[in-house]
């Protein structure tokens, strides 16, 4: 098979062939039909920091993937050969990561441990398959698992990129009141379009909405402590994004309103069940933006120079 090989900072992947996956107890193998490109990847081939995440050396790249299983290894039960599948990137009980600790989905297979794998209903498409597994329940896991908005929900979403866009349109299919900002105008209409109640030009300027939950999707340091400004008495704020590693906040309005302050990380398996019927509902539609499979390399580039507006996908033909 073919796959695109990451060996380290700086250095370019690389397009290598290598032998095909096997199946091995406990696990499936897939064929890729689609596999997202992320943001982390390009941190990734930049930053020296991220070494200890390639702990077993040179690696196949590729966290967000989706395909058909071939192979079904001893002990698997719950799925079978053809069975449409994307599969949750990390084992949240080990920490173990597809296309860091282990060959991911930029490649034309992939072995993955069933239990991280989720049923792909068939009114959902590879590409959107693949999206949901990374931005897909990132988002679902700071709504609904962690800020456990529901119906009726005045929802505030900070940063409509990749991941806020799943957030707003999610929220509203589970009944959530939304709000959102953003820095750009382009963003702001973006939120208008999707259909969120009101969007503002500010963080600060959604205290007037008076929020039960508010997600913290860009996380640059300020837009936390602003958040924390905007938020009702009681209410919860969500920091997912990771603009910024660091925060001053004013940690008299967390004790004088009561405030709750969380922190969000990926997702479950069961997000991931949870992304896929808000997309068989058929009113998702993020922008998701499809290259082709031999030019991951080209699509990492496009990301590291901030030339891409959705979230972006390799196909297979």
């Amino acid at each position: 098979m073919k796959g695109w090989q990451f060996t380290g900072t700086n250095i370019p992947l690389e397009l290598i062939e290598k032998e095909d996956p096997k199946a091995i107890p406990g696990h499936v193998v897939i064929e890729v039909k689609a596999a997202g490109l992320c943001h982390s990847d390009v941190a990734a081939l930049q930053d020296p920091g991220w070494m200890p995440l390639f702990p077993n050396g040179p690696v196949i790249m590729g966290h967000e993937f989706a395909g058909v299983v071939i192979e079904v290894g001893e002990g698997v039960e719950d799925f079978k050969v053809g069975d449409r599948v994307g599969a949750n990137p990390m084992d949240r009980a080990t920490k173990v990561t597809a296309g860091y600790n282990y060959d991911g989905g930029y490649a034309e297979k992939v072995r993955v441990p069933a239990h991280q794998c989720v049923i792909i209903p068939e009114s959902v498409s590879f590409v959107e398959g693949a999206a949901s597994t990374d931005a897909g329940i990132t988002a679902y896991r700071a709504l609904f698992s962690i800020g456990q908005a529901k119906k009726g929900t005045k929802l505030g979403i900070i940063g409509i990129g990749g991941l806020g866009q799943f957030a707003l349109q999610m929220a509203l299919i589970k009944g959530c009141e939304v709000y959102a900002t953003d820095v750009t105008l382009e963003a702001r209409k973006l939120a208008e379009e999707l259909g969120a109640k009101k969007v503002y030009d500010t963080i600060l300027d959604m205290k007037e909405a008076e929020l039960d939950v508010i997600v913290d999707f860009a996380g640059f340091g300020q837009t936390t402590a602003d958040a924390l400004e905007a938020v009702r008495p009681q209410g919860t704020v969500v920091i997912v994004g990771m603009g910024k590693l660091e925060s001053n906040i004013n940690t008299y309005l967390m004790i004088t309103k009561e405030i709750k302050l969380l922190g969000s990380n990926g997702g479950s398996v069961e997000d991931l069940k949870g992304v896929y019927d808000c997309f068989a509902t058929g009113k998702m539609s993020p922008n998701l933006i499809t290259i082709p499979f031999e030019e991951v390399d080209k699509g990492i580039e496009k990301l590291k120079n901030h030339e891409v507006k959705g979230r972006l996908v390799a196909v297979f033909e």
